[in-house]
């Protein structure tokens, strides 16, 4: 099988690009590599995630999951110094770069680590989990992706997701449905649904 942004080692040539973008009103300096998820600019959806967030009134930590290069969980710690947030990705390219990335835009209350799904996550008093899912990855890591964040909120958490109406927004929906209280659509633009899921 070839490698993809969703696996752990990238044999694709390093190729290193550096670009400015914008996120919740911060400039942002990226360096982003072959191997790694949308690279030339921060994706649509991802921006949507971003722009739609609203930080949950319960206390706790945030956790960005499938993070890439970190433009979701950099400019929500950028934009929520109080509070601390943990980015995760099975990519360790994606990680290296993320912590490079934090270090860049001098952002400190962050923790970046390698993990597949939520597997090497210890922590589970988290306030909200913000996701753009890997839907290449196959809809059961997605799914594994919804279930995993239950289990990581504190009760009145939130998990947010990005996802297509064409990439399986309706059947995402119905499985959060499933696991959580309370589900909702917060915002939908370009057939992108920006989905809320409260514990």
């Amino acid at each position: 099988m070839s490698e993809h942004y969703y696996s752990r080692t990238q044999k694709v040539e390093s190729d290193p690009k550096y670009w400015d973008f914008t996120l919740k009103n911060h400039n942002f300096r990226f360096k982003t590599d072959n191997g790694v998820f949308s690279k030339r600019e921060v994706d649509f959806g991802s921006r949507l995630l971003i722009e739609s967030f609203a930080i949950p009134e319960v206390d706790g930590s945030i956790l960005d999951v499938g993070c890439g290069y970190g433009p979701i969980g950099l400019s929500i710690a950028k934009s929520h110094p109080e509070r601390f947030v943990h980015m995760i990705d099975v990519n360790e390219r994606a990680i290296e770069l993320a912590r490079e990335n934090a270090v860049l835009n001098r952002i400190e209350n962050v923790n970046i680590y390698e993990s597949d799904r939520l597997l090497n996550v210890n922590e589970n008093t988290f306030a909200a989990i913000l996701t753009n899912p890997p839907i290449r990855a196959g809809k059961k890591t997605v799914h594994d992706i919804f279930e995993q964040s239950f289990e990581h909120l504190v009760m009145q958490g939130e998990l947010w997701v990005v996802i297509q109406k064409k990439q399986g927004a309706p059947s995402a929906f119905e499985k959060l449905k499933n696991i959580f209280s309370h589900v909702e659509t917060i915002d939908k633009s370009k057939g992108y649904f920006i989905i809320k899921a409260i514990k």
